[in-house]
């Protein structure tokens, strides 16, 4: 498994919000325990708000907001596209000034986050990762709004490809790579899909009405620690 790929499932891993033991995680993934550690120090110095330390354990904080910004997803893609752009420039000038804006966004960034989690840093993406994504965004922030399925075609991390339809139910950025939250038809069941790794989508004509079960509210009541 690739790093970039481990960095993502780790972000999954700790989304819920609970405390997470280096070890356990490292179990889950197969890898040592010292490399979860530098895993985490590289997911803290890239902008994604993880707060733990060894021996206690990693839980993933509030998310992060911009303030007094409030950016609209379309206004936040727009805003990846250019420093994809430049982050991937021959100009050193350019890439350090990309760099250096994004350590000035990393400044302001506030304590109390509320808002999806983003990641400004340079450590964990390379940009164009997340630019493979970005012909799908409009197809797939389209079929959000309009309630209607997806027939996708994905890639998963171990290169196996299938043909799904999907019901698309929310875009989340976590350090440059987009996901999709989704309830997957064929598995009957949630999925988070990486909108990078999504290789054809295709609006289709059916529309979807929410259903017990099936809803964004179900799926973020599933990930959600409930209170004792």
């Amino acid at each position: 498994m690739r790093r970039t790929d481990r960095l993502f499932d780790l972000i999954q891993i700790l989304r819920d919000g609970r405390l997470h033991r280096a070890q356990d995680m490292a179990n889950k993934l197969e890898v040592s325990i010292r490399t979860i550690y530098r895993d985490m120090d590289t997911l803290a110095a890239s902008g994604v708000p993880v707060e733990g330390e060894r021996g206690v354990g990693y839980m993933i904080t509030a998310a992060i907001t911009l303030p007094p910004l409030n950016l609209t997803l379309t206004e936040l893609e727009a805003l990846h596209l250019g420093m994809a752009i430049v982050g991937e420039a021959a100009d050193e000038e350019l890439q350090s000034a990309a760099k250096s804006l994004s350590a000035k966004i990393d400044a302001v960034l506030p304590e109390d986050r509320s808002a999806p989690p983003t990641g400004w840093g340079f450590a964990i993406y390379p940009f164009a990762d997340a630019a493979k994504g970005f012909q799908h965004m409009p197809i797939i922030r389209a079929a959000i709004r309009s309630r209607q399925k997806l027939a996708i075609t994905y890639r998963a991390l171990d290169e196996e490809v299938s043909h799904r339809v999907i019901r698309p139910l929310q875009l989340e950025y976590w350090g440059r790579v987009w996901t999709c939250t989704v309830w997957c038809e064929m598995r009957s069941d949630f999925r988070v899909f990486r909108v990078d790794r999504i290789e054809e989508s295709k609006i289709l004509p059916e529309l979807f009405v929410e259903e017990p079960g099936k809803t964004l509210a179900d799926y973020m009541a599933k990930i959600t620690p409930k209170e004792v």
